[in-house]
């Protein structure tokens, strides 16, 4: 296995990272450049808490080659927020949608994505824009109210 470096827009700053030409995107994230937020779980692309948006589209980091992240803008949890706590956090903190936390950082990054490409998102697009995230915790009852609250209020 081979090194490469690549360079990407990270969190809306230039990144460089030197990964293993077989890495995931996840592996990059969490071993070289640590950044956490992204959980492991079931590197399949089935349970979502990996999700990161990738020049725009919620992808599983770990279906995504290192390598393919060359020249690409990545926006993970870490980022979402900017300088203060995003509004699709405060909901979830607020409506108590979070138990373990696992899950939270993909569900998260989902969510932004849903509210920023629809201000105020039905309830049945919220759960549609969370079906790639498996919560084991909550029942997403708490999730959903949480941020259907949100879509009913000001939005982001």
């Amino acid at each position: 296995m081979s090194a490469l470096i690549v360079e990407f827009t990270l969190n809306g700053s230039p990144a460089t990272a030197r990964v293993m030409s077989s890495g995931s995107a996840l592996d990059a994230l969490r071993d070289e450049l640590g950044l956490f937020g992204a959980k492991s779980g079931c590197e399949q692309g089935e349970c979502g808490s990996c999700s990161i948006l990738l020049d725009g589209a919620v992808v599983c980091s770990c279906l995504v080659m290192a390598g393919d992240l060359q020249g690409l803008v990545v926006v993970t949890v870490e980022g979402v927020a900017g300088d203060e706590i995003h509004p699709v956090q405060t909901a979830m903190h607020e409506g108590g949608a979070v138990q373990c936390g696992f899950c939270t950082p993909g569900i998260v990054v989902a969510a932004v994505d849903l509210f920023e490409r629809i201000p105020h998102p039905t309830g049945e697009e919220i759960k549609e824009a969370l079906a790639g995230n498996i919560c084991r915790c909550t029942g997403y009852g708490a999730i959903v109210r949480a941020l259907q609250e949100l879509s009913a209020g000001s939005g982001t």
